[in-house]
């Protein structure tokens, strides 16, 4: 099972939803930075459940510790270790479900790979895993905003079939954050949150698109053929539970365009290089513009529903049964830090690989 990610700055996370606690090691970050503790913190409790009555009823203070790598609130530059305590688990809750698969889970494909799993919750298919990836996520928010001053802000876009059009040059973090939902749009905002209250009224679960932008990010990351910046943020957003498609700058509404519509030609503005419309998203050739990286990423309803399904048991055998436990009607709330904390992971590693395949050119340039 593959923990890690990023090459130059480089998280490993450990940790089952229904264990001791999650945790994680940074490597890469280098010495100097401030860190407070305060910071990383503050996004674990936007991710943090039991938060408002649209969210799981698990109560998680999820209080980071800093066991290493940091002195008197600046980095060292050896390896950064944090553990967040599990403190509220009820793994009883899952005794009934231990021998059979649940639809839509990781179940029977983890049950396939290793011939054993761990039913509490999920194990680490649980997206009780990603606290860990939002504790690093805080520490790459710092290291581009001290080294570049970038700016990633996600939002909730859509919950079913209700959309903002909200253009997301106007998208602030305070509209954000003014309302359970994380939809910048107020008046939409109401309306996700009594559709997401009726589905979990009714024992089901409801999807949607989660939308993110970095501003303040420089030309030049990302590298060809492979690691293109687009593929990289792609494995990264990917590997978070539930996610279903991504796309950056327009999308998939870039197939309805003629290429001469759809092209961008190159303006200077504020004598740097620009596009009219940016309808790339900010990307071109997978390497960075310059200008703002945006786009879209889906995620399908909460697989876990209260109310009665057929599914197989380990032995194969059909079976009715309905979940108990605590979880999302909707995942999308809580996504919205895990989404920033992922992107910032990746930019984070490009921006420390980007400097290294370009230091004698910066020697050069502060000389």
């Amino acid at each position: 099972m593959s923990n890690s990610f990023g090459r130059f700055f480089r998280v490993t996370t450990f940790g089952e939803s229904h264990g001791p606690g999650l945790g994680v090691i940074v490597d890469g970050c280098p010495a100097g930075l401030k860190l407070d503790l305060a910071e990383i913190q503050q996004e674990l409790d936007r991710r943090k459940p039991g938060q408002s009555q649209i969210t799981t009823s698990r109560k998680e203070a999820d209080q980071v510790q800093i066991l290493s790598g940091v002195m008197d609130g600046v980095t060292l530059g050896t390896s950064i270790g944090m553990i967040i305590p599990n403190e509220d688990q009820k793994s009883n809750a899952y005794d009934n479900l231990k021998d059979l698969f649940r639809p839509s889970h990781a179940d029977y494909t983890y049950q396939a790979r290793y011939g054993l799993r761990d039913h509490r919750g999920g194990g680490r298919a649980s997206n009780r895993e990603t606290a860990a990836r939002v504790a690093a996520g805080a520490v790459a928010k710092k290291l581009l905003s001290a080294l570049v001053g970038s700016q990633t802000l996600a939002w909730v876009q859509q919950v079913g079939s209700l959309k903002t059009k909200m253009p997301h040059g106007q998208i602030t973090l305070a509209q954000v954050e003014a309302n359970a939902v994380r939809c910048p749009d107020a008046e939409m905002a109401e309306a996700m949150i009594a559709a997401i209250t009726q589905a979990k009224t009714a024992g089901d679960s409801l999807g949607g698109v989660v939308g993110f932008k970095v501003e303040g990010l420089p030309a030049g990351l990302g590298s060809p053929v492979f690691d293109k910046l687009t593929a990289r943020l792609g494995q990264a957003l990917f590997s978070l539970p539930a996610t279903r498609s991504l796309g950056f700058g327009l999308g998939e509404q870039a197939v309805l365009l003629k290429g001469s519509e759809h092209n961008d030609p190159f303006i200077l503005r504020q004598g740097k290089v620009a596009t009219p419309e940016n309808r790339a998203g900010g990307v071109l050739g997978g390497i960075s513009s310059g200008e703002t990286l945006y786009g879209h990423l889906a995620f399908k309803p909460t697989a876990t529903l209260f109310r009665e399904q057929t599914t197989l048991t380990q032995d194969l055998q059909p079976v009715t049964f309905q979940a108990s436990g605590r979880h999302d009607p909707c995942v999308l709330p809580r996504a919205v830090p895990i989404v920033e904390a992922m992107i910032n992971l990746v930019l984070a590693d490009e921006l420390m690989s980007f400097t290294l395949a370009n230091l004698d050119r910066i020697k050069k340039a502060l000389a």
